[in-house]
């Protein structure tokens, strides 16, 4: 398949997450009303946001360990001329490993975003529960810890002169992640968290 629609199929969702996270939110709210009431609250749209991101970065993570795997034995999954290069970024064995324990970075972000869709999904199972307030914090620590391992990584690339187009979609998954914990916080700071307060605040509003 072309790696170029996986990688639309990817930023499809992200970009969905965003906007729903979002004030566009609301009014993509109306829309999808009809088939879905609760997206009439803030809280649900976030969530849903969120639990889109960090399973679109959880997949793209494997993409990326199944891409170096699949270059270890030979072959080759989108090999270019440009610039952007997934096999020369991820088939380089001197960067593709973390410095310390030699893991392979695919398998960090599964194990990374794998967490974080943890937390995204246990919170919009109970989001009123006591400790939910302080996973979503942790959330927000790890995606942050997360912006250095970036760095990281976009210096490898720089580095060789080339971009891995699957990265770099893992990396603003991440960001993406780190906005929605951020504006989870806020919402908490607001008094908006709760449903019910949510739904008010937002008639008034319209």
């Amino acid at each position: 398949m072309n790696q170029n629609i996986i990688l639309i199929a990817y930023i499809v969702p992200v970009v969905f997450g965003f906007l729903l996270m979002s004030p566009a939110g609301q009014s993509m709210a109306s829309s999808l009303l009809s088939k879905n009431p609760l997206m009439a609250y803030p809280r649900r749209r976030h969530m849903l946001g969120m639990n889109l991101v960090a399973l679109t970065g959880f997949i793209v993570s494997v993409h990326t360990l199944w891409i170096s795997n699949k270059i270890s034995e030979g072959g080759n999954v989108c090999s270019s001329a440009t610039v952007f290069s997934c096999d020369d970024v991820l088939g380089n064995a001197a960067y593709n490993t973390d410095p310390f324990f030699g893991l392979s970075w695919g398998m960090i972000g599964m194990f990374a975003f794998g967490a974080l869709l943890f937390i995204t999904t246990s919170v919009s199972k109970e989001p009123d529960a006591l400790w939910a307030e302080r996973y979503m914090k942790y959330g927000m620590y790890m995606t942050g810890a997360g912006l250095l391992v970036i760095a990281l990584l976009v210096s490898y690339e720089v580095q060789m002169g080339k971009i891995c187009q699957f990265c770099t979609m893992a990396h603003i998954s991440n960001i993406v992640a780190l906005f929605g914990f951020w504006k989870a916080g806020q919402m908490h700071e607001r008094g908006v968290w709760k449903d019910e307060i949510s739904a008010k605040s937002s008639e008034e509003e319209v």
